[in-house]
């Protein structure tokens, strides 16, 4: 495994993370915890040490399985959360940004989670009206201050909000979290460059485009399971992203190179990503996943990131 710094905070973080949404039960299976904790483990085998979750994957569910699986072993891991929303049933969400409600799910999260502190508590996709309140940040500064949280983060829902981004700094927020993959480049366009002026660490999620650009799918694939979140796509949509998909396995992954693994490693080599997220539904995902780190390839357009171990 290889770390990188995750902006000013200064903590080395694997390359390659877990995602959890999936043990919510959004992604068409339930989870217990020997299957986190197994997961869990191979991952830390492997020098994984970065955790993402939410406060809506589930009603506290993914957090709740991640508290149990890491019991014992909590400062071995840097686990980042989210708050603003509450999970209301499956695919559904009402938001909660006053600072009283975050503050309440902030109990709520650390008890889930079976620890009296977050690593990283990043605002979840809220608008620039919840964004902009300075009540807020003034309560998470305080929480801040006495350790309950040791840095604050923004996860971006739209790849080109610039807006939140070149403010993180006047929140006291250190990292950004955004959608970026080998399908979706939009914060390249000003984000990343953002993020690097400002030495904020970035978390991309989505590595995996949904897991279109797994190579597991070809451009007549559906999903019409209820339970998958895919099957709320466009479906026309998705026929582009499969075809496209198709042609990068094609035209630009290496013979031999497992999809998935060089779609990470792709994420990676640009300058400003710290760590991809990608979820992963079992053992062998994590597995796959780790290989991005060691997956030596220089895109055309930026050159090799600098990585230490």
């Amino acid at each position: 495994m290889k770390y990188r710094r995750l902006g000013s905070t200064a903590l080395p973080v694997s390359v390659v993370g877990i995602g959890t949404w999936q043990f919510g039960g959004e992604w068409g299976r339930d989870y217990d915890v020997p299957e986190v904790r197994a997961i869990l483990e191979r991952a830390q085998e492997l020098g994984i040490n970065l955790l993402d979750t939410a406060e809506c994957y589930g009603d506290h569910v993914s957090e709740r399985l991640i508290g149990e699986a890491i019991e014992g072993r909590r400062e071995q891991w840097f686990v980042a959360t989210k708050f603003g929303h509450r999970y209301l049933g499956e695919f559904q969400r009402d938001q909660l940004w006053s600072a009283d409600d975050v503050l309440r799910q902030l109990d709520a999260s650390l008890e889930a989670l079976g620890t009296d502190y977050v690593d990283l508590y990043q605002f979840h996709s809220g608008k620039q009206e919840a964004f902009d309140d300075p009540e807020l940040w003034q309560a998470l500064a305080e929480q801040v201050k006495v350790g309950r949280i040791r840095h604050l983060g923004i996860s971006i829902s739209k790849n080109d909000d610039d807006y939140q981004t070149s403010r993180a700094r006047e929140v006291g927020a250190e990292a950004i979290q955004v959608v970026y993959n080998r399908l979706d480049r939009t914060p390249e366009q000003q984000v990343f460059a953002t993020c690097q002026s400002h030495d904020l660490g970035v978390l991309a999620r989505v590595p995996l485009a949904s897991g279109y650009l797994s190579g597991k799918y070809r451009p007549d694939a559906t999903f019409d399971n209820a339970s998958d979140v895919r099957s709320r796509h466009d479906r026309e949509g998705v026929r582009r992203k499969l075809e496209e998909a198709e042609r990068i396995r094609n035209e630009e992954v290496p013979e031999g190179v497992d999809m998935a693994t060089w779609a990470l490693a792709w994420c990676l080599q640009h300058p400003a990503v710290t760590c991809v997220i990608p979820g992963c539904k079992d053992v062998e995902q994590v597995e796959a996943n780790a290989k991005a780190a060691d997956l030596d390839m220089v895109r055309d357009d930026h050159p090799q990131a600098v990585v230490g171990t």
